[in-house]
């Protein structure tokens, strides 16, 4: 039996990167994925036929997580989704992986960049979790994407740096409101993965070969790198991890 047979899972951003390969994780476990994009559209359901290739269940959603109304045009959307599955409202994990980057360093910021980022990055997830906790069945999962620039210096884009710092307070107090429930809340940091997000980063041999460098297996990470830890995360075996933030950078910059 599938460790996650039964169970379905929400991961947002979920049509490209690190996003995709969390629901495909997650999908391979048993669950039933529901992937939601904001814009991309052909590349969700590229997500979907991947996983639905493969014998898993999924189907793709949208909500912009930047406009008006967002946190009521996600549930919409994925209620709909799970409707015609003949699936209920109710859920039992939350991948808030979706987020936007680019601020540039300091000189650069403009308040647009900024608003966009802590939008898309902190208002976001944090409203999508308010608002699912009705449906969040106990003994949940929530699982917010972070990143290395909260522990290792990140001038090249302070806003974005800030936003994950957030998410990672989020977490710790989330995980102390929800343990009662039997909901376990973590964070999980990413280092450099090779995902279009930081595509420009690795345009030539000698940027590829710096960043591997930066971590002590010599490589930069793959999106599965990443989601083998959200699976665990979400598993059984993760009940007695919560208000963590796993270091998943393969060891960058010890």
């Amino acid at each position: 039996m599938p460790v996650l047979a039964g169970r379905t899972a929400i991961v947002t951003g979920a049509s490209r990167g690190i996003g995709r390969g969390i629901a495909e994780r997650l999908a391979r476990d048993g669950a039933l994925v529901a992937v939601h994009y904001g814009s991309n559209e052909k590349a969700a359901r590229e997500t979907v036929e991947i996983i639905e290739g493969r014998g898993g269940r999924a189907f793709a959603f949208r909500a912009d997580l930047e406009a008006p109304g967002a946190v009521d045009a996600f549930y919409a959307a994925l209620d709909a989704g799970l409707a015609e599955r003949d699936e209920g409202p109710g859920f039992d994990i939350l991948v808030n992986n979706a987020a936007a980057s680019g601020s540039g360093r300091i000189q650069q910021l403009t308040t647009e960049a900024f608003d966009r980022l802590f939008t898309i990055n902190v208002k976001a997830p944090l409203f999508l979790i308010q608002r699912g906790l009705d449906r969040l069945r106990d003994g949940g999962r929530i699982v917010n994407i972070s990143s290395a620039a909260t522990r290792h210096a990140f001038p090249d884009s302070v806003t974005y740096a800030m936003t994950k710092g957030a998410v990672d307070t989020m977490t710790l107090a989330l995980a102390k409101e929800l343990g009662p429930r039997g909901i376990t809340v973590n964070a999980v940091a990413p280092g450099y993965i090779a995902t279009d997000m930081n595509a420009r980063r690795r345009a030539t041999p000698e940027a590829s070969a710096a960043l591997a460098a930066l971590s002590v297996f010599n490589r930069i990470g793959a999106p599965a790198d990443v989601a083998d830890v959200v699976g665990f995360l979400v598993s059984d075996d993760a009940r007695w991890i919560t208000g963590q933030n796993v270091d998943a950078t393969g060891g960058t910059a010890l």
